[in-house]
């Protein structure tokens, strides 16, 4: 049975899709079948409030923060806490999926390295700099990277103390360093206790690329057709973009390379990582795609969950509509949020022809969710959602941003308007009395026709995809890693129940010019592209709506062997636990 340390910022609070992928992975029965121990290894980010705060949904069995010492440990944790200036938490936290029924309780250490020892921080990074060429000197008034610098050593013999590591035994643990946050832990586990541990690097993105699609105006239209032309010249990332050492990501995502081996969520991660420099040309990467919860669903709950999604509807807009769209999504550039207006403009035209109507719940907010009284305050006053008013308690600056075009085109929709939802949940003490009683947010996951998931950079896409096994047709782009998944799932099929899309496909004239032009493919370009790209897609996604009982039949036959296809199950049998065995085995198992 394996002992797998996961290093993350997300060791206490699921924040995003790092979240989802422990809790995935930590409840699929066939990973639970191999791995006996999951440690969850991150930062501290707060001393304030009672001892029962620091582990939401666990149990706290020693916190040098509050004095309390109920574990057989305390004496090792309080010796580590005085050498390396910190203070440790340790317990156990619960997690339960109600698909696969597994109760799983990882342990969990989390260090407070506010007043870490000066000494000891010199060493970890002459360690960084001596072994793996990384100078932290530029970096060290950010505290994102200083934090995870240090909590790599006392993480690791916080990690010692509690047994599971056996120093040459028959069990050696496997570290999981979950994006960079997990490097330095990585790293100093292979310079200071050699050959007692495994790591991989678990590229759930590669932070260069998205900072250098996500600042250009041409976005993935001008990068990865950048990329693709660089790579069959033999170049890298910093012979076209220049030095990208100001980015303190940077070089710890580059010595990923030094790891035992590499989990990369989607095809483009790995197309990325070789971008990336020279070495990691013969460097062994395994994909490991993220997993989809999977559930059969029966027409009749299918047909329940819309007939409430169509009374909310109703009850906001005035009317119930034939089709139901949705977006379920972080705000962040990178999701693309305005490229579903566009294609929702030109399916107005295919809706207008026939009579028809729909309408696109978009539920996405950037900061923490609003309490019922705000949306009672809201609902009251202005009938939030549909319209919104900018500043507390209703929309942020970036949130405000994407509404003006939400409400630009909902002056002349007619036949599909745009509901924007910036709250967390999907029940009514989250979003109002409007919203039918008995709603959850599963109700928006089974009851969607279509979800959209039309990111510029997206190295899987979770949520694009979860609809999926309930028979909704998910919309995505082609870079998402979620489509090479679901094309492997499909057998290749192009099936009805997902849409893949290419925004960087430009004009063969174009693709054969030299460097220097594809890097000037601007913002410009991009939005004619969008426009005729978004007009395919509604022409072709108003083909495939559902309207008869068969089709939903069929897209819920369909989606959910798909789902049981894409499930953490198969994700863990197919993927990760393989990938796990070839880094015990030491460099991919070569």
């Amino acid at each position: 049975m394996k002992t797998v340390v996961h290093v993350t910022h997300e060791a206490v609070q699921k924040i995003g899709g790092i979240g989802a992928v422990l809790h995935g992975l930590v409840t699929s029965k066939t990973y639970r079948s191999e791995v006996g121990r999951d440690i969850f290894l991150g930062p501290l980010f707060s001393t304030e409030g009672p001892l029962e705060s620091r582990l939401p949904g666990g149990k706290v069995l020693y916190s040098g923060v509050d004095g309390h010492r109920n574990t057989p440990y305390a004496n090792d944790f309080a010796r580590i806490e005085h050498e390396y200036g910190v203070k440790i938490i340790y317990g156990i936290k619960t997690f339960h999926d109600p698909l696969t029924g597994i109760t799983t309780e990882p342990e969990v250490i989390l260090v407070d390295v506010r007043h870490y020892n000066p000494d000891k921080m010199g060493v970890m990074k002459f360690i960084l700099y001596k072994d793996y060429g990384i100078e932290s000197g530029p970096y060290e008034n950010i505290w994102d990277y200083e934090q995870y610098c240090r909590i790599a050593e006392p993480g690791l013999e916080a990690i010692r103390a509690i047994g599971a590591c056996s120093n040459g035994g028959p069990v050696t643990p496997i570290i999981l360093a979950h994006e960079y946050m997990g490097m330095p832990t990585a790293l100093c586990a292979r310079s200071r206790f050699p050959g007692q541990f495994r790591s991989i690097f678990y590229a759930h993105e590669v932070a260069t690329m998205r900072r250098l699609v996500e600042h250009h105006s041409g976005h993935d239209t001008m990068f990865y057709n950048v990329l693709e032309k660089a790579q069959a010249e033999g170049k890298h990332v910093e012979d076209v973009f220049g030095s990208q050492n100001d980015f303190y990501k940077h070089p710890l995502v580059s010595a990923a390379r030094f790891c035992d081996n590499i989990f990369a969520v989607g095809d483009y991660v790995v197309k990325e990582l070789r971008f990336l420099r020279k070495e990691f040309k013969n460097v062994h990467i395994d994909l490991a795609y993220n997993g989809v919860p999977a559930r059969r669903l029966t027409t009749g709950e299918k047909a329940h969950s819309r007939k409430k999604l169509q009374k909310y509807c109703t009850s906001l807009l005035g009317y119930e509509p034939d089709f139901l769209l949705t977006h379920v999504t972080r705000l962040v550039p990178s999701k693309g949020l305005w490229r579903d207006i566009r294609v929702v403009e030109h399916l107005e035209k295919h809706l207008a022809k026939n009579n028809e109507s729909a309408v696109l719940f978009v539920l996405s907010t950037e900061t923490c969710g609003r309490s019922p009284e705000d949306v009672q305050h809201m609902e009251r006053w202005y009938k939030w959602p549909v319209a919104h008013r900018e500043g507390h308690p209703d929309l942020t600056g970036g949130e405000a941003a994407y509404y003006a075009g939400v409400q630009e085109w909902n002056a002349r929709a007619r036949h599909c308007k745009i509901v924007y939802i910036n709250q967390f949940g999907f029940d009514r003490s989250a979003c109002g009395s409007r919203m039918p009683a008995d709603m959850d947010f599963l109700d928006i996951r089974k009851g969607s026709d279509a979800e959209f998931g039309q990111s510029i950079y997206e190295p899987f896409g979770i949520a694009q995809v979860e609809p999926i096994s309930f028979g909704g047709i998910c919309v995505f782009t082609e870079l998402c890693g979620c489509a090479g998944f679901t094309r492997k799932a499909a057998g290749g099929k192009d099936l009805r129940n997902y849409m893949s899309v290419d925004y960087t496909r430009i004009p063969v004239g174009l693709k054969n010019q030299p460097l220097a032009t594809l890097l000037k493919l601007d913002g410009a370009m991009r939005d004619e592209i969008e426009h005729h790209i978004g007009a395919e897609i509604a022409e072709e996604l108003h083909k495939r709506l559902p309207r008869t009982d068969k089709d939903f039949a069929d897209l819920i036959e369909s989606g959910g062997k798909l789902g049981e296809n894409m499930s953490w199950d198969a994700v863990a049998k197919h993927y990760v636990l393989p990938g796990m065995d070839r880094a015990l085995k030491g460099k991919g198992g070569a």
